[in-house]
């Protein structure tokens, strides 16, 4: 009983109850916008808990919430795309945890930004269906270097929007594939995380909440996404990764 009140005497009630409403509401976002919901929040948690904190906490999150989303997009995942993802991704959340005790993240998260506002352009506003030509093996590298980021900003979801919908991944099939490709990633980030002691008590907490959270989020989404049009999911997606750039320099700016 003694150990019990331990543990929660330095978790804030209130935190908890945000943080479950706000990942329902975000995962809700990101189901039927394909993704980006996570990248929202970075400058909500960075308020909520601070920058060092949400990282952890909200990649904690969403790899709790991503089992519904497998569950409930199994049939529509590209497992070519997943085989050459996966692999490289790992070894760079890895090493990932190791940089994120060495490096400041603020001037990557304005890097990121500039990159997901410029997809308004790319895609004329959401009028091209591909803005630059996309292969297989573009996604070895792509692992490697977007778990690293991922890992150490907290969330990196919408960079990789654009190389899907340029490879020809659409709606359902998109979704899919990229939650089977964060879901093992979010495996080797959490355990990089405990590794280098940067996941405690409290922030599992917190991250359970939000994880909750996430996956109520994700049924309700379902039931919106099935009666999308393909042009507007495509609209809907680029207008999230404008937002979350928006967001993300503004936090890193302000």
């Amino acid at each position: 009983m003694i150990l019990t009140s331990n543990i929660f005497e330095n978790i804030d009630l209130f935190n908890l109850l945000i943080l479950l409403l706000s990942g329902i509401v975000a995962f809700i976002i990101s189901t039927i916008s394909g993704g980006g919901g996570a990248l929202v929040l970075v400058p909500f948690l960075n308020f909520l808990l601070g920058t060092p904190q949400t990282p952890p906490v909200l990649n904690l999150g969403t790899f709790i919430g991503r089992p519904a989303r497998l569950i409930i997009f199994w049939k529509h995942i590209n497992w070519q795309v997943f085989w050459y993802y996966v692999p490289p991704a790992l070894l760079g959340a890895l090493l990932a945890g190791w940089f994120f005790t060495r490096i400041n993240a603020g001037w990557l998260q304005i890097m990121v930004g500039i990159f997901l506002i410029s997809t308004v352009f790319q895609y004329r506003f959401g009028k091209k269906e591909r803005s630059f030509p996309v292969k297989l093996w573009y996604f070895i590298p792509l692992g490697f270097i977007v778990s690293i980021l991922g890992t150490v900003i907290g969330a990196l979801g919408p960079v990789l929007n654009p190389f899907y919908l340029n490879l020809g991944l659409d709606k359902e099939e998109l979704i899919a594939t990229k939650t089977a490709n964060s879901f093992f990633l979010g495996i080797a980030q959490i355990g990089s995380y405990t590794f280098f002691g940067l996941l405690y008590t409290e922030l599992w907490i917190y991250g359970i909440a939000l994880g909750l959270g996430a996956v109520l989020g994700n049924i309700i989404g379902k039931k919106f996404l099935g009666s999308m049009k393909s042009s507007s999911f495509r609209k809907l997606l680029i207008i999230l990764m404008v937002v979350s750039g928006i967001l993300l320099i503004y936090n890193q700016l302000k």
